[in-house]
């Protein structure tokens, strides 16, 4: 006999149903799975790193010198090129010496005729003194010889002034590196007649190559962290140039500004690098980065799995059944190309790196394991 004959009409009517929802559960069960969206995930980067603060800083000449003629006259000579690197004493231009040797010549004259006269002088005050034991000259005949034997001696250093004065403006006709370091072009050439003093023309400019200063603005949290105790210990700085990979140039600072900016935020800091090759120019932008001292543990991720939701950021997490979880996040620092997370991460949680636009908290996906894509990126992101 038929089971559905011996059962009652109710119970057969509640289990034709239940059958066919069975039926079809079963039929779509492989199609929700093959519905799962394939996304790349990763695991969450967990070692040890140093953070580091970059800025945009200005490159500064140590010494900056503007070439000026110190007495005037017809420039001569110009000893170097543009562009060229000297050492300090190097010639760069000489200013026509004849007069001021003519003016040395004449001045060492008037300083021979001057010591003649004081040797006279001096002569005649002692015999005068001679006479007035005897009382043989009057008082006035003795003050005369006494005024004129001191005259004769100002007289005579007056002259050494003046020959002195008359040297170091033949000096001044030669006018040579004050410092290492490059100069700048001639901007008075050889024939051109030349004034001397501060508000006279520029003959060119000379600046210092190595070492030389990075200028940058620190903001306060920085300065407190890592910069407060400069003078009491050293503090390490890298610097990068446009073209540079990085900040592979290591300096030191070397002072930093004595109060904050009210208006910014921010103080000043400056560092000094090496530049043996001369290829930190002043006036170049460069990056430069601070340093946080001693390595500690973090959690990295790539900045592609970092998504926004109004204010805040956040991942999307793989659990262990493949579903997607929203996990906010808090972001700190670059290191290494990879965004350091400060909290909301777990060492050896999976995240969806790609893909995840197409995917919504609690739903299942398909996870293609990758690796962190910035973990091996080779340039720094100081």
């Amino acid at each position: 006999m038929n089971l559905a004959n011996r059962l009652p009409s109710t119970v057969v009517a509640v289990m034709l149903p239940l059958a066919v929802l069975l039926t079809a559960c079963g039929k779509h069960a492989p199609d929700a799975a093959a519905q799962a969206t394939e996304v790349d995930v990763a695991q969450v980067v967990n070692k040890p790193v140093a953070e580091w603060q970059t800025y945009s800083g200005r490159l500064q000449a140590i010494e900056r010198v503007d070439i000026r003629a110190q007495v005037p006259g017809t420039i001569m000579k110009v000893y170097f090129k543009d562009g060229q690197t000297v050492k300090k004493g190097d010639p760069l231009f000489l200013i026509d010496p004849r007069p001021y040797a003519a003016a040395v010549d004449r001045a060492t004259a008037q300083v021979a005729a001057a010591r003649a006269r004081a040797v006279f002088t001096t002569a005649d005050y002692a015999r005068a003194q001679k006479l007035q034991a005897g009382n043989a000259i009057s008082k006035r005949d003795f003050d005369d010889r006494y005024n004129a034997s001191l005259t004769a001696t100002a007289d005579v250093k007056a002259a050494e002034a003046a020959l002195t004065e008359a040297r170091v403006n033949l000096d001044y006709t030669a006018i040579n590196a004050p410092v290492d370091g490059k100069v700048s072009r001639a901007e008075r050439t050889v024939g051109n007649i030349v004034a001397a003093g501060y508000s006279s023309p520029s003959l060119t400019t000379l600046v210092s190559m190595s070492p030389i200063y990075a200028d940058f603005d620190v903001d306060e949290q920085t300065y407190l962290r890592y910069l407060s105790l400069v003078g009491q210990r050293e503090v390490v700085v890298h610097l990068g140039l446009a073209t540079d990979e990085g900040t592979p140039r290591i300096g030191k600072v070397a002072s930093v500004d004595n109060q904050l900016n009210n208006t910014t935020g921010t103080i000043r800091v400056r560092a000094a690098f090496d530049n043996p090759d001369g290829a930190l120019v002043p006036g170049l932008f460069a990056r430069v980065s601070v340093g946080a001292g001693l390595p500690h543990p973090a959690i990295l991720i790539d900045d592609r799995a970092i998504s926004t939701d109004q204010a805040k950021k956040y991942v999307l997490v793989v659990d262990d059944k493949s579903k997607a979880q929203y996990r906010e996040v808090t972001l700190g620092n670059l290191v290494d190309g990879l965004r350091i997370v400060d909290t909301g991460l777990k060492p050896g949680e999976r995240i969806i790196v790609s893909g995840f636009q197409r995917v919504h908290p609690g739903d299942a996906v398909k996870p293609k394991v990758v690796a962190m894509s910035g973990e091996n990126d080779p340039v720094a992101s100081r």
